[in-house]
């Protein structure tokens, strides 16, 4: 039996309740066959477009004075969390008792520790609305002050500061529930940002990326394999190019030699690469692999996906 940490991409979610809820139907599934195989798995998701939606609700309904005050962005990202594990831990119930296994599944609302000094704090780079035309987005920062970034030409986007996580407050429940044999969705959006204050901690306006958080989770957990799941089959080079080429292994050493390069767009495969390569080199034997969701068996199997390793 392996450990798994499973990071699912934005194709794993939908970009409003009612498509999240019809979409993790059929997202769930090929996780329900690793776990019908003995394997054990942890959750993992992001929560971009979703944590905007609840963050521009806030501000809309501030706007329209029917709130005084809008809702503090760690606030937004524990909700996003709720919301998303709510719709994922029930598709995973149905379909475990539709292929009759007897599991639990629990959303853990997670926070994670980040530095207040992590350069990211002054270099917003993480996407958490949806794509605009370039004049929209003009129109967005000049009215509210946000940042707006074009991601890796697909359009512009709202950014906010994606610090890197250095631990998982509640690390121990999560060791405990998996030991316990309960299939744990954690992490939720990357976590909810904190730093220490005190003897306690407090959260800062940020989204940490998700596969960092992952990462780092699989890190804590001694996990046996890390999968970023997406919307492609591999990490490529050249993609979307006449002489595109995928890649179906990957060692550390070349994974970053291809980012030295410049292969890997910042806003969407680069930071799974980076992922990846921190987890396969933080123990020998370890194995990141960035694939599609509805392959995953297959990647388990080495037939598809690209496997990262030292």
């Amino acid at each position: 039996m392996s450990k798994i940490v499973i990071a699912l991409g934005g194709n794993a979610l939908g970009n409003s309740p009612e498509e999240q809820s019809l979409l993790v139907q059929q997202t769930v599934k090929p996780i329900v066959d690793l776990i019908r195989g003995g394997h054990q798995v942890i959750i993992a998701h992001g929560n971009g477009p979703q944590v905007g939606m609840i963050n521009n609700a806030f501000e809309a309904a501030r706007g329209a004075g029917v709130l005084r005050h809008g809702m503090p962005f760690p606030e937004c990202g524990a909700m996003s969390q709720g919301y998303i594990g709510y719709h994922l831990q029930n598709a995973l119930l149905r379909e475990l008792a539709q292929q009759g296994i007897a599991k639990e599944v629990v959303t853990l609302i997670t926070q994670v520790e980040v530095d207040p000094a992590d350069p990211g704090f002054q270099n917003p780079t993480k996407p958490i609305d949806p794509f605009y035309k370039q004049a929209e987005a003009e129109a967005i920062a000049q009215a509210t002050g946000y940042v707006m970034k074009e991601d890796a030409n697909r359009g512009w986007r709202r950014v906010i500061a994606s610090p890197k996580p250095i631990g998982v407050v509640e690390i121990a429940t999560v060791r405990t529930l998996v030991d316990a044999g309960i299939i744990v969705i954690t992490v939720g959006g990357g976590g909810i940002p904190v730093v220490r204050d005190g003897l306690g901690y407090r959260g800062v306006a940020a989204v940490i990326d998700k596969d960092f958080a992952s990462r780092k989770l699989a890190d804590l957990l001694d996990a046996d394999y890390l999968f970023i799941l997406t919307a492609v089959d591999h990490v490529s080079l050249r993609y979307g190019k006449a002489d595109q080429v995928d890649l179906t292994e990957l060692t550390v050493s070349q994974a970053q030699a291809y980012i030295r390069e410049g292969h890997f767009a910042k806003g969407s495969m680069l930071p799974k690469v980076e992922a990846a390569s921190e987890f396969a080199q933080g123990k020998p034997g370890r194995i990141a692999v960035i694939g599609s969701l509805d392959k995953a068996a297959l990647c388990l199997e080495g037939k598809s996906g690209t496997r990262v390793t030292l």
